[in-house]
This record gives structure tokens, C-alpha cells and sequence, in this order.
């Protein structure tokens, strides 16, 4: 039986005696007001950042005559004043010109806008330095000059400031590159990379799966740079189209299909001064991923992160760099896979690391002694530890968000270090309800929120840590008169929550939005809205992205919209997650109708007439929902879906459902062509014709596996798009597209 629905419930029974009185006065949302600037969810900053020395934030923000352009900007927390630092097209003239590469990587990072996406600080926070066009530049706040420390025909990409801000460093054509400021010399660390050879950056499953993005680590004294050599020769070559409105493309790319080989990866360890490198000893092995990299505070030892192929096994091992030889000094096991993190911070004054594991089946933080020694658990209990967000070793506090008071909503904590074992004592440092995103100061004095909830779009608050009270307002965002979304707020349709229990017992989120204007003797329809896949968790008690506003575009046309978060999905511990290991399609899909069986209870929804939407493994939901549970779905709308998962990457689906070799029958239950003859009603199908993720191959097939039949579907496919299918207008069509087709079969 479903819960009462969350603590938002009296909230939505006041917000909706207010909606009748104001309804009519109202505007009605439309698709092409949604996806159009400026964004209905107000204004928007990004990538909010403390200067080193916490005198400052920066962050971008979008150019008032055009939206898709960034520029970067400074917060002066002493005198409050806010102002543009740096205009982006003042130094490159106009459009940036992208090489193939570095699309490519702003792909997999969900990068879609230009001029200044990314910058860094300098350690003494004298300078700041930002890409721009593929040359790079340097900005010095205090005299205002721009410095183009680049000026070349090839792109200079990931580049950074090193940990004492003598050198920045780069990739160029293969190679990793360092540039003295001072003097302006440039050194090249390696000159081997060429062709399938890559120094110094990630290979594709390390960007599109693992998280990282990055092949080379500076020293904290600048002293020497780590890095991966990557060898993509063992990786299988295979061809794939991309078609345009005016072009045809056949890219011969090196693809790590399930079951194929990887590209092999090495480290290695240079001084700047010159010298021989130094492999370092990651052992026998050689096909293993090189997950993450850190060095120790003392400069002379490295921490590497080893995963086995299979990803059940992940070894912290202590590499020397004076010699490359290494050992192991923790190692973490599984029974199904192991999710990498970020999660790990090296005391500066004491012997210790704090790492994150969920070997207790919720990832916790964990106090180690340097010699590899368990100190003791620091966070424990039915949660999840999300980030680590800073160490106060004077103060001896660590901050970290969390979901200890919902796994629907984000906190961050204050919690004080001791080496006893006794409970530890913890404060929660971030109000209200809702989702809270925070970054702490480097001295820990101050910490940024960015927050919303369902019923405040994203703002961005400053606060001392000290007694939580509010420094500054970095982004305010009332919905009052001025705000964008003012003139719809009144047909806004909030979100109600609860749980359903899965067949295990185990509790299912999900939230629910009726109608606007909404009658109980009614019968409405349904459009559920799915996404399901690991990594992921779609039920949150926050505001959402244009996306969400379509949701509620939805409810406006008469739909009750429903989203439930199926096992399997994020942030609830691997009890919830491992479920659907070995088999894909089959748990996530029985659960969804387990929100099915509920919604045909309510009284105003008509059973008949439930459609069903996702993207990505959303798409590939969708699609296995309309074949293996064909009367509970009348429609579906899949995109960018795998059809395939012969023809997905070795580390996502090796990781879910192991190798081909180990479990056949699972490759061939979990593929949507073993269920296609289940397929009932009507189905529409989406895709980008240059998608280089979810290849453009898995919706090929699928189209002849279904005319093969005689069985009719519907089709768009968007020429020259990748897997986001991102444009402006592209959305705009494609969200009418979909929305005209469920109001065709579900109406």
C-alpha cells in the first residue's frame, strides 16, 4: 500500500486552494516558451568558486544578449561588490571554433554552451586561467589585464594551474605540455603521442563511464606530473555513420564493445626539471581500469586507484614515485560491481585519509592511517554520504553532504573528527526543505549553497560556517512579479510524494502532478516519466530544468505526470542497486508497474490510457515496458534508447551485467529484440543520426527487427545530432513531436 505522501503535503493542499482563485488569470505554458531564453527558471549562474584565498567568488554567467555565450564573474565578499570579471568575447573577437576533439569531451561533460566554460585559480589567487578558442589565457584581477599565454593553430585543452601556480599545464595533439608563466618557456613532458598513443589524457570508458576526465596529476610542489599513457591500438576498430541535413560521414573509431578489448593504460611519473619518466608498478594485470589518481601531501608517494576488469574488486595502492614500486593499502570488494567516487582528502598536519566506501552498503566515510590502518567509521547509518565537501583540520570538522534526512532531499553536515570510535557529533549546516548543493571555503570560514526546492527555483546563497548566518544573496530568485515564470506560477501544479513497496519490500519514491485546473470526478490520462538506470535518481524535492517545465506543460494539457524511481537507480544503497545485476530491463520494468497497479487505484486516473516517456536508458525503459508489460502501457515515446547491449561499452555494461563470455542468457533477456514480440501498442522512436554514445545502430536495428514483423511504429531521427540531440529549435520540435503523439493515443 502507498504512504501518506512527505511533509510538502499541507503545502499542496494550501498551494492548491490558491490555484483556484488564480487560475484564471493565468498564462498557459507552451513548448516553444520553455525552450526559449531567458530560461522560465530565472537567472542562472554556473560553477561558483572560492578564490584559494576566500576573498572571493567567481562564477559564469550568461551574456543578457545571448544565452548560449558565458562570460566569468567576481563576488568581493568584503565589499559585497558584484561585477563582470572577464567578457569573453572581448578577447577571442566572436565564435570559438571547436576542434573534433574537444566537442567531443564537452559532450561527455554535458558542456553546450561557449565562450568561458571552465577557468582555475592560482594557488596564491593572483591569476585565474580560462581556455578560450583553443588557446589559453591568464587573468590578473588585480591590474585587469588579460595575458594569451597560447597563441597556436592546435587546441590546448585541460588545462590547468599546477598546485603552486608556477606552471600551467595542457594537452596539445596528444602530448602533455608545461608553460613557466614567469618566463613564458614551454616544455613538452612527453613528444611519443600520436596516432593510437595518448599522453596525459582519458580514454573514452574514463569520460563517458567512470568520471573522469582528466590523464595527468601535478605534485603539490610542483615538482612532477603524473600521467597515463594510453594505448588504443588493442581496441578493436569499427565504423559508424554520421548523417547531416546536406552530409554523410563514415567515422572509423575505436569502440571498447562489451566483451572487447580495452585501450591499455599505464602511469607514469616525470620531474619538470627533465629526466627519465617512471612507469609506475600497477601489476600483472594489464587489463584493468586506472580509475582515479592523488598524490600524497609529501610530493613522494602517489595514491592509485585500480579496478579490476570485472569491477568487483578496487585497490588503493601506494605507488613511490622515486621508484614506481607499489603495494596495496586498501582494498575494496564486491559481490556485484564497485561505483567510483571522488570521495578522499589527505590531512596535511596528521597521519591520516579519510576515504568513502559502502562496504556497510551505504557509502560512508571512513578514517585511515596512512600505513593503510582502519581508524574507525566517521558516518554511519541508512543513507548515503554524497561528497565530501572540505576538511577544517584546525577546527577538526569535516563537511559533507548527504541524504540522512531524506533520500529525497540533499544536506550538507558539520561533523566532529575524533580517533575514539564513540558516535561522533553532527550538525546539519543547510535550511530547508530541498535540495542543497554546497562548496565550503578553502579556510572553511564560509560555504556557498546553491538550493531550491519545488516551490523556489535555483538560488545561491553565502553563509559563515561559524553560526550559519547569511554573508550575501550570489543569486536571489523569488518568484515574485519580475520573475520569468511569474505569469504561469498559478497553473503550477505541485508535486505530490510518496512510497510504493517494491516485491522485496523495499520502499519505491515517487512524486505525482495532477492536472491544472484539476477535477476529482474526472478520468485523466497518465504520462509516466522514466528514466530507471544506475547512477541516476529522478524523485528529488527540487526544481528542475526546462525538461520538468515540459512536465508540467503536461499536466496543463490534462495529463497526471508520474515518476517513480525503481530499484536500481542512485543514491540508496546497494541493497536497492544490486537487484538488477546480471539482468537488465527485468526488476526496473516490475517495479514500474507497481506504479502502474497504483495509479489505476486512484479514482480520477483512467487506466487505459497510460503513456510512457524516457531518454537514454529512459528510452530503453520505454521500450522494454511497451514489449514485457504491453497492457499496462498504451504508448510509449523512447529516445536515444540501447536496443543492444552487444553494442554499448565494455565499463558501463560489464559492470551491470558482466562479461558476454559469463552470462549469455543475461545479454539476450536484457536486449529488447527478446521481447519484441510482446509489443502492443503504439510506439515512437527518437534519435540523433550522429549520436557517438548510444549509436545511431541501436535504433537501425530496431527499425528492421520491427518492418521485419509488419509491426507499425513511428520514427524521427535528427540529422547531425549526438545523444543530448541539443538545439534550441531541435527541442522545441522534438518535444511537439512527442506531445502531439500521446495527445494522439492517449486522448
Amino acid at each position: 500500500m502507498p504512504s501518506i505522501p512527505g511533509r510538502l503535503g499541507h503545502l499542496t493542499r494550501v498551494f492548491a486552494a490558491l490555484l483556484c482563485v488564480a487560475t484564471l488569470q493565468a498564462e498557459t505554458l507552451t513548448i516553444d516558451r520553455i525552450y526559449s531564453d531567458p530560461s522560465l527558471s530565472g537567472p542562472s549562474l554556473k560553477d561558483a568558486a572560492f578564490s584559494p584565498d576566500g576573498k572571493r567568488i567567481t562564477f559564469l554567467k550568461e551574456k543578457t544578449d545571448d544565452f548560449t555565450v558565458l562570460d566569468l564573474w567576481s563576488l568581493d565578499l568584503a565589499s559585497g561588490q558584484t561585477g563582470m570579471f572577464v567578457d569573453s568575447q572581448k578577447i577571442t573577437g566572436g565564435t570559438e571554433n571547436l576542434s573534433d576533439e574537444e566537442k567531443a569531451r564537452r559532450e561527455r561533460m554535458r558542456l553546450f554552451q561557449s565562450g568561458i566554460v571552465d577557468y582555475s585559480w592560482s594557488e596564491d589567487s593572483k591569476r585565474l586561467l580560462f581556455p578560450l578558442g583553443g588557446d589559453l589565457y591568464v587573468y590578473e584581477p588585480a591590474s585587469g589585464t588579460t595575458r594569451q599565454l597560447t597563441k597556436t593553430d592546435a587546441f590546448e585543452t585541460d588545462a590547468r594551474f599546477s598546485p603552486k601556480g608556477r606552471y600551467v599545464s595542457f594537452i596539445r595533439k596528444q602530448n602533455l605540455y608545461v608553460i613557466d608563466i614567469q618566463s613564458g618557456r614551454e616544455t613538452a613532458i612527453t613528444t611519443e603521442g600520436k596516432d593510437t598513443i595518448k599522453y596525459g589524457m582519458a580514454e573514452f570508458v574514463a569520460q563517458e563511464e567512470m568520471g573522469r576526465y582528466t590523464g595527468y596529476w601535478w605534485a603539490p610542489d610542483d615538482s612532477a606530473l603524473a600521467f597515463a599513457r594510453v594505448d588504443e591500438s588493442p581496441v578493436q576498430i569499427s565504423k559508424r555513420s554520421e548523417i547531416y541535413a546536406d552530409d554523410f560521414k563514415v567515422i572509423s573509431q575505436r569502440y571498447p564493445y562489451t566483451g572487447t578489448n580495452n585501450a591499455t593504460v599505464t602511469l607514469h611519473v616525470r620531474d619538470v626539471a627533465g629526466g627519465e619518466r617512471r612507469q609506475i608498478d600497477l601489476g600483472t594485470e594489464t587489463d584493468i581500469y586506472l580509475a582515479r589518481v592523488n598524490w600524497f601531501p609529501n610530493s613522494k608517494k602517489l595514491l592509485v586507484q585500480r579496478q579490476s576488469r570485472d569491477q568487483r574488486t578496487l585497490d588503493l595502492l601506494v605507488a613511490e614515485r622515486a621508484t614506481g614500486n607499489s603495494k596495496t593499502l586498501v582494498q575494496e570488494t564486491s559481490t556485484a560491481w564497485i561505483n567510483l567516487h571522488d570521495e578522499i582528502y589527505f590531512f596535511k598536519n596528521k597521519p591520516w585519509f579519510i576515504w568513502a566506501s559502502e562496504r556497510d552498503g551505504f557509502q560512508h566515510l571512513y578514517l585511515y592511517h596512512i600505513n593503510g590502518e582502519l581508524v574507525h567509521q566517521l558516518t554511519q547509518g541508512a543513507w548515503m554520504v554524497n561528497h565530501l565537501l572540505g576538511v577544517d583540520e584546525d577546527a577538526g570538522h569535516i563537511y559533507y553532504e548527504g541524504t540522512a534526512e531524506s533520500p529525497l532531499e540533499r544536506h550538507a553536515y558539520r561533523l566532529k573528527i575524533n580517533t575514539t570510535g564513540k558516535p561522533l557529533k553532527t550538525q546539519r549546516i543547510t535550511q530547508g526543505e530541498g535540495m542543497h548543493a554546497v562548496t565550503v571555503s578553502p579556510d572553511s570560514a564560509t560555504f556557498i549553497d546553491t538550493f531550491s526546492n519545488p516551490n523556489q527555483p535555483v538560488e545561491v546563497k553565502v553563509y559563515r560556517t561559524k553560526d550559519l548566518s547569511l554573508v550575501t544573496v550570489l543569486q536571489a530568485n523569488p518568484l515574485d512579479e519580475s520573475h520569468p515564470y511569474h505569469p504561469y506560477w498559478a497553473h503550477h501544479s505541485q508535486a505530490e510524494y510518496g512510497t510504493l513497496k517494491a516485491e522485496d519490500g523495499q520502499d519505491l519514491y515517487y512524486s505525482l502532478i495532477k492536472p491544472v485546473p484539476f477535477d476529482p470526478a474526472k478520468k485523466y490520462p497518465v504520462l509516466v516519466d522514466v528514466y530507471g538506470g544506475p547512477g541516476a535518481q529522478k524523485v528529488t524535492k527540487g526544481w528542475g530544468s526546462r525538461y520538468y517545465l515540459w512536465l508540467q506543460y503536461m499536466a496543463q494539457r490534462g495529463y497526471v505526470v508520474f515518476t517513480l524511481d525503481n530499484r536500481g537507480s542512485a543514491n540508496r544503497g546497494t541493497a536497492f542497486e544490486f537487484p538488477i545485476h546480471r539482468r537488465l530491463g527485468d526488476v526496473e520494468v516490475k517495479d514500474q508497474q507497481v506504479g502502474i497497479e497504483y495509479l489505476r487505484s486512484l479514482p480520477y486516473v483512467n487506466g487505459e490510457k497510460i503513456g510512457i516517456f524516457g531518454w537514454s536508458y529512459g528510452g530503453y525503459m520505454t521500450i522494454m515496458a511497451m514489449m514485457r508489460a504491453p497492457k499496462d502501457f498504451a504508448a510509449g515515446v523512447s529516445v536515444a534508447p540501447v536496443t543492444d547491449w552487444g553494442l554499448y561499452d565494455t565499463h558501463y555494461t560489464e559492470r551491470y551485467l558482466d562479461h558476454p563470455k559469463g552470462n549469455a542468457d543475461g545479454y539476450e533477456s536484457s536486449n529488447v529484440f527478446a521481447h519484441i514480440d510482446g509489443l502492443q501498442g503504439p510506439l515512437f522512436i527518437i534519435h540523433g543520426m550522429a549520436d557517438d554514445n548510444v549509436l545511431f545502430t541501436h535504433a537501425t536495428k530496431l527499425y528492421k527487427a520491427l518492418q521485419d514483423r509488419d509491426m507499425p511504429f513511428e520514427m524521427m531521427n535528427y540529422p547531425g545530432k549526438k545523444h543530448r540531440i541539443w538545439g534550441i529549435e531541435t527541442r522545441k520540435h522534438l518535444f511537439k513531436a512527442t506531445t502531439a503523439f500521446f495527445d494522439k493515443h492517449l486522448k
